[in-house]
């Protein structure tokens, strides 16, 4: 395998990958006993693309994949195609969008971007160093939703918040020592929604250029919830306020 292509594996990924279109798909191999009405609909879907199908034994895939979790199917794909920070600053429609503050295990990571693609959030940013990465088990984390999201990397994360600031966005940070809720917040228009790593949270530059911090109210004997949670409670929250609102999409 080539240094521009990585293995993608999962029934969901692989199919993803070939709906979205975002990136080439060389070859797709499945397991030769794997059958049934999502496989045939699979390789249907690959010749609609014009990618080829290979047939090969099991232990070939879960060679390939590296991986137990390959469901039969795996495929060499084109590298995934990151955006440069610009393409996400269009701020003409109240877009939301999502920065993941060195948040660094990639189920985290993947559960984050499925919940952002089913809220209607525009783009993902993350950092250089110290993440996790769009590879094929944050894809497969995300259930595929990965190969629809855009995803800018950045070298300095305050640097993007200026960015972003500058074109507009008001940046919301979730923060478990904020004072205020995030229900009881303005989370419309065009905003950035900061997500901190698992276990320091935001990183204190980063949350001092925040516009406004807020908490997930809760009880019990637990510090908080985990990043992927605390990120779909406050992405559909400003869902709801939007719906609410009339705020566009």
């Amino acid at each position: 395998m080539t240094t521009d292509t990585e293995i993608l594996y999962g029934f969901h990924p692989v199919a993803e990958c070939l709906r979205a279109g975002r990136r080439r798909v060389l070859e797709i191999v499945v397991a030769r006993q794997a059958r049934g009405q999502r496989i045939e609909a699979l390789m249907s879907l690959a010749d609609e693309c014009n990618v080829p199908v290979r047939r090969r034994a099991r232990e070939e895939i879960r060679h390939l994949a590296v991986s137990e979790a390959h469901q039969d199917i795996c495929a060499r794909v084109a590298s995934y195609p990151l955006v440069d920070l610009a393409v996400l600053l269009d701020s003409t429609a109240a877009p939301l969008l999502l920065l993941l503050d060195q948040v660094v295990d990639v189920q985290n990571f993947g559960s984050l971007v499925r919940t952002a693609l089913c809220a209607g959030v525009k783009g993902v940013v993350i950092p250089r160093r110290r993440a996790a990465q769009p590879g094929a088990a944050a894809c497969k984390a995300s259930a595929g939703a990965l190969e629809h999201m855009p995803v800018a990397r950045v070298a300095n994360m305050t640097a993007a918040v200026k960015d972003l600031k500058a074109a507009g966005f008001w940046i919301a940070g979730l923060d478990g020592r904020a004072e205020q809720a995030v229900f009881d917040v303005d989370l419309t228009g065009p905003l950035a929604m900061v997500i901190g790593g698992e276990h320091r949270g935001i990183r204190p530059l980063v949350r001092r250029h925040c516009d406004l911090l807020a908490a997930i109210p809760q009880q019990g004997p637990l510090d908080s919830l985990n990043a992927s949670a605390a990120g779909a409670v406050a992405l559909f929250e400003s869902v709801r306020q939007r719906r609410a609102g009339n705020i566009p999409d």
